[in-house]
């Protein structure tokens, strides 16, 4: 199944697309999308509606983040050795991971601000991993079996907060818009690898980014795994798992996104994303 919230920011409806790609509205079913509705039981009862039977909806409505509600949005950091290179820091030995603002969460195709005082927005696709099932102590082997789908994340960024203002990466990465997922939430069942997906990313129509999740350092199942250490992952959370090289910090000179730029991104089988840079 593709997940979907659709509708004005703060206003939006559950929905699924079916198999032509159009949205049907789930309203009489749940109200909305959160941990709940990603849980094996949940998800066992939304596979059991005929995607003909429900609502069409018309137009092309805006699409909020495929989950709501959630508990914590977890980022991993310096997971593709070249983007590690690119950035000017050793391969980590185990994963380091940080977490973003839960009202840095958005629509895959709202705005982006650029803060105040900032001197250099970055980009980042990534694939996110969304929960589906309590990950506590969970082992790498297991780790896969508490995930209910998959969906494109841009971990927006912004470097100088991030790098050169002392204490920790979170302040670089949690302002309001910095947190773009979707266009849908994909069951898992429809990835057959998580390992295997091509991902891009655009700025201006100029390819910046090019890469595979099969480069990741720590798979999604050892990213998974390794934070259920530290803390309980809930039904709805999301783990974002690090983007490949092509970040703007790391091109020679850097270059950094302006308010009029336009970031497109995208992952095989999870769809794509457009945000545009507008002033906070």
């Amino acid at each position: 199944m593709k997940l979907v919230r659709y509708g004005a920011a703060g206003q939006e409806k559950p929905g699924l697309l079916d198999s032509a790609g159009r949205i049907r509205d789930l309203s009489a079913h749940i109200k909305d999308i959160t941990g709940e509705t990603v849980s094996p039981e949940g998800l066992a009862k939304l596979a059991k509606i005929d995607p003909a039977s429900l609502p069409l909806v018309d137009g092309n409505p805006r699409f909020g983040a495929p989950v709501t509600a959630i508990s914590k949005f977890v980022a991993i950091g310096l997971n593709y050795a070249d983007h590690a290179a690119e950035s000017g820091m050793p391969i980590p030995p185990e994963p380091i991971f940080f977490l973003k603002a839960n009202t840095s969460l958005c629509g895959p195709n709202d705005a982006t601000e650029k803060p105040r005082g900032s001197t250099k927005l970055d980009w980042e696709v990534e694939l996110a991993a969304v929960i589906g099932t309590r990950a506590r102590y969970v082992s790498e082997a297991d780790a896969l079996n508490h995930v209910a789908g998959y969906a494109v994340c841009n971990d927006v960024s912004e470097r100088n907060f991030q790098l050169e203002r002392g204490g920790t990466w979170t302040k670089g990465k949690s302002h309001d818009t910095f947190g773009p997922v979707g266009p849908w939430l994909v069951t898992k069942d429809e990835i057959a690898d998580p390992q295997k997906l091509g991902m891009w990313l655009d700025v201006n129509g100029e390819r910046r980014q090019t890469g595979n999740t099969s480069t990741m350092i720590f798979t999604v199942a050892k990213c998974i795994a390794y934070v259920s250490q530290f803390m309980t992952l809930l039904p709805g959370d999301i783990v974002t798992t690090g983007t490949p090289p092509g970040v703007g910090g790391g091109m020679k000179p850097p270059k950094f996104l302006n308010i009029g730029d336009i970031v497109t991104l995208g992952i095989d089988g999870l769809g794509a994303q457009r945000q545009e840079i507008i002033a906070a």
